[in-house]
């Protein structure tokens, strides 16, 4: 395993993280007793392969479900000098409320303390207005620090990249969970200032929100080779000094392997990625047009000034990677989310397109003609079955 300094929390990241949403038994809380004996024993098996190859950062969620009691089951069987432990709470309303959701975290994981308190969830300015304010959820989180519970704090976020910066520019946190992988690197100014902040900074689920990269469509294979396009992925991430850790969403032991590839790969990086990143872009040009593709963003409204909040840019993102890519199975996956994702996944989709009159929001976009009938092609192209979140199911 290769480790990376933690901006400025000074530890050791394991350029893995073992992220804890995949190998959990349910997305809600049952009795220890309902929980089988073969999940347990899946996770325990997981756990104990991650930290055979160095992989000692262990992350879950309050929101996980039974994850962290069943963390708690096998966690403190390790020495826990050699475990970097990261739960995450929900910034709320009621900082009496989050305080009280964090000690059930520490009681679940039969831990002392934590060495991460990530804020789960700074995606809208509400939930960065219940963490930051006077008596909110940071400065319980502080106080959870001062007690010795907590080491360090971040926060996590699917939010957008203006909203991300506002709340690493408050200097209040010590690393931040983000998106940003090779399909979406919208991200890179929030990493940007992480770096100004000496912040640690960690992938949230580059192989599966990046593109649901463990069962990768024909055409990307062939895109990538000779990689794989997971460990295309995590090269391309890793070998930008900035990024400190990538999180795999194991669900069983033998998850790890593919991504272990790439450790060794690691210093031929500068060799390796420039053919790769050429056929992507080559192949993107030639199924979509080089004015789209260097010129579909410009000057797109957001989705809170867009009629029905449509949002345009994540639907034409989706799109331009199902023609140029064949990720439909994944665009799919993404754009049901629309309408049903909360601030997780904000904005609409486009069923209601022939009620919206796109026209104003659209005048400054080089496209304006173009990306209504866009618009309808992803829509029909990608609707289906509203998704809800993993944690909604």
């Amino acid at each position: 395993m290769l480790y990376r300094r933690f901006g400025r929390t000074e530890l050791q990241m394991p350029v893995f993280s073992c992220g804890g949403m995949r190998y959990q038994f349910k997305w809600q809380d049952v009795p220890d007793s309902e929980i089988p004996t073969d999940n347990q024993a899946n996770l325990e098996a997981t756990i104990r392969q991650a930290m055979e190859v160095g992989i000692n950062h262990i992350e879950t969620a309050r929101g996980y479900g039974t994850s962290e009691m069943q963390l708690g089951r096998i966690l403190p069987k390790f020495s826990r000098e050699k475990l970097i432990v990261q739960t995450k709470v929900s910034p709320k309303a009621d900082a009496k409320e989050f305080r009280e959701t964090f000690e059930q975290s520490l009681q679940n994981l039969q831990l002392d303390y934590v060495d991460l308190l990530g804020l789960h969830g700074i995606n809208h300015p509400e939930s960065l207005d219940y963490s930051i304010r006077p008596g909110g959820c940071l400065e319980v989180a502080q106080q959870l620090q001062a007690e010795g519970k907590v080491r360090f704090i971040g926060f996590s976020t699917h939010g957008a990249t203006d909203l991300i910066v506002q709340a690493i520019s408050t200097n209040q946190f010590d690393y931040v969970n983000l998106h940003w992988y090779y399909i979406n690197q919208w991200n890179w100014a929030a990493i940007e200032a992480a770096k100004r902040h000496d912040m640690g900074v960690f992938i949230i689920s580059p192989s599966d929100k990046g593109g649901m990269l463990y069962q990768p469509p024909q055409k990307l294979v062939n895109l990538c080779a000779p990689l794989s396009p997971m460990v295309f992925n995590d090269l391309f991430c890793l070998s930008h000094q900035d990024v400190h850790t990538l999180s795999l969403g194991a669900a069983k032991p033998q998850d790890f392997d593919e991504h272990l590839k790439t450790l060794e790969l690691l210093d031929s990086a500068s060799e390796i990625l420039p053919p790769i990143l050429a056929r992507l872009e080559a192949e993107a040009i030639a199924s979509l047009g080089e004015d789209w593709v260097k010129t579909w963003q410009t000057n797109l409204p957001t989705f809170e000034a867009t009629p029905g909040e449509l949002n345009i840019r994540v639907i034409l993102w989706l799109w331009n990677l199902a023609i140029a890519y064949d990720l439909v199975e994944y665009a799919k996956m993404r754009y049901n989310l629309l309408g049903s994702g909360s601030h997780w996944f904000p904005g609409n989709k486009a069923d209601r397109l022939s009620e919206l009159d796109l026209r104003q929001c659209l005048s400054d976009s080089p496209h304006a003609d173009k990306i209504p009938q866009v618009l309808e092609q992803a829509h029909q192209m990608l609707a289906g079955e509203p998704v809800k979140r993993l944690s909604r199911t």
